[in-house]
């Protein structure tokens, strides 16, 4: 095989050359020409979501779930309740971790295969006047739903909570407006839509939030605040910082802009989502969610209703082909999971689609005969 194998997940994901190439050199933490590159790449992060007026953005290494531990500790007060919207495994794993830290949490539960709901977010603000923060996952990659932030958005401002985003599937495809959304704290990481390499989460937090969020945060690696108050008084990270996974999201960013930034992305995104549902319902395979419940960013797939189904042969045979895929996350009904970001687009989509096909007569699954054309 002369490429590497074409990642179809949720990130990582596939990178570019360019991005690949970027990590070839070693940098000194504690240089100046690593410091303005650390400077540069928030300062672009900001731009993605237009919050140089309103918010800061503070780098945390490790993966994206570090960074909402971070945001949660950091953000919400030790006496502080938490509401997690809850229709998915992350929004899941976002209260599990919640009460882990010693806040107290709640769960507002919604089936998974639709969007949460503001209005009932708005019921049980006004039943429960203590809830101080609410926790949304934004595209839950579970089953691939899209929801609401906006609307959320505008339920906690109405009622004077605060709002902690998981960005992580979303950040730089679905559009994210810091001057028309208002949030406490929205997180995201360096392997997801801007298709850098996993290592780096970052965490957007309104500038009037974090000037009292001295003091919150039991953990001394993820406290927020304090590693914004040393990033602004010497341009540096207070540990050790992935300088390799630094240095490539500069230039994934790049490319991003050059591209034509979140428009560009989610457009090429869409169209990525579009061949492989239809290419995918060709096969006879149906996806999970209605149409208006998708967002264009991983798209979750029955699995077939045939006796010779089995995912780790599925998932071997495709990836001889050179395309890995997802297993399912849903705990009622039996599916796989494929990928639509990442430095790909329609031809690689189709590829796939072609190589799942051949996966299937592999295994003795018959597909319609135009298909298997």
């Amino acid at each position: 095989m002369d490429r590497d194998r074409i990642l179809l997940t949720p990130g990582p994901l596939t990178t570019t050359l360019r991005t690949k190439l970027a990590m070839l050199h070693d940098w000194g933490s504690w240089d100046a020409d690593f410091i303005a590159v650390t400077a540069s790449v928030r300062r672009r992060l900001l731009a993605i979501v237009h919050g140089q007026d309103s918010h800061v953005v503070v780098p945390l290494q490790g993966s994206g779930t570090f960074s909402v531990e971070a945001a949660v500790a950091t953000v919400v007060p030790r006496d502080g309740h938490v509401l997690v919207l809850d229709n998915g495994a992350y929004c899941k794993r976002a209260s599990k971790l919640t009460q882990m830290m010693g806040r107290r949490c709640s769960v507002l539960p919604f089936a998974e295969d639709e969007p949460v709901s503001a209005a009932a977010l708005e019921a049980e603000l006004i039943n429960e006047p203590a809830i101080t923060h609410v926790v949304l996952i934004h595209c839950e990659t579970s089953a691939g739903v899209e929801n609401p932030l906006a609307a959320v958005a505008e339920i906690c401002r109405r009622h004077g909570r605060g709002l902690i985003v998981d960005a992580m599937s979303s950040f730089a495809a679905l559009p994210i407006d810091a001057r028309a959304i208002r949030f406490d704290a929205l997180v995201a990481a360096s392997g997801k839509c801007l298709e850098g390499v996993p290592g780096m989460g970052f965490v957007f937090v309104r500038k009037a939030v974090l000037e009292g969020c001295a003091g919150h945060s039991q953990s001394l690696a993820m406290d927020l605040f304090d590693q914004h108050a040393y990033l602004e008084a010497t341009g540096q990270w207070r540990f050790t910082p992935p300088t390799h996974v630094v240095v490539a999201l500069s230039e994934a960013i790049a490319q991003f802009e050059e591209e034509g930034g979140q428009p560009a992305r989610l457009a090429r995104y869409a169209d990525n989502c579009a061949t492989l549902i239809r290419g995918m319902t060709a096969l006879g395979l149906k996806p999970f969610l209605a149409p208006a419940h998708q967002a264009p960013i991983i798209v979750t797939f029955h699995a077939p209703d045939h006796p010779a189904y089995d995912f780790k042969r599925f998932y071997a045979a495709a990836k001889a082909r050179g395309f890995m895929l997802y297993p399912g996350k849903l705990t009622q009904v039996e599916t796989f999971r494929v990928g639509c970001i990442g430095a790909i687009g329609r031809a690689e989509m189709q590829q796939a689609v072609d190589a799942v096909g051949a996966a299937l007569r592999e295994m003795g699954i018959a597909t319609p005969p135009a298909a298997a054309a």
